[in-house]
C-alpha cells in the first residue's frame, strides 16, 4: 500500500528518442532520475523505481513498443506496451494476473 500512495505523487516525465532500432529513454521523477539506452530486440537489464531488477527486451509491432520482463528475483513475467495516441504516451502493464493502465500527456 506504501508503494502505491508513493507512486501516485512521482510526477513522472518520459522521453522517448530513437535512431533506427537504438533508443533513448529518459524517466524523471520525484524519486530519481533515470537513463537507459537500449536496441529493440536485445535483452538488458532494468530496476524499477521500488528497486526490482528486471531483465527483459522490447520490440516494435507498427506503432507499438512492446515489452517483455523477467523479474530476478521470483521468475514472473511482466509485459509492458507504449503507444503515442495523439499527445499521449498510453502505457499498458500485465503482471500476474493484474493489468493496469498509465497515460502520459505531452509536455
Amino acid at each position: 500500500m506504501v508503494k502505491r500512495k508513493l507512486a501516485a505523487h512521482d510526477n513522472l516525465k518520459i522521453t522517448i528518442q530513437h535512431n533506427g532500432d537504438k533508443f533513448h529513454v529518459k524517466e524523471i521523477s520525484t524519486f530519481r532520475t533515470l537513463e537507459i539506452d537500449f536496441t529493440l530486440g536485445v535483452t538488458f537489464e532494468y530496476s524499477l523505481a521500488d528497486g526490482t531488477e528486471l531483465s527483459g527486451s522490447w520490440i516494435l509491432e507498427g506503432e507499438t513498443l512492446k515489452g517483455k520482463f523477467t523479474r530476478k528475483d521470483n521468475g514472473k513475467e511482466l509485459l509492458t506496451t507504449r503507444v503515442i495516441c495523439g499527445d499521449e504516451l498510453v502505457q499498458t502493464y500485465s503482471y500476474d494476473g493484474v493489468d493496469a493502465k498509465r497515460i502520459f500527456k505531452r509536455g
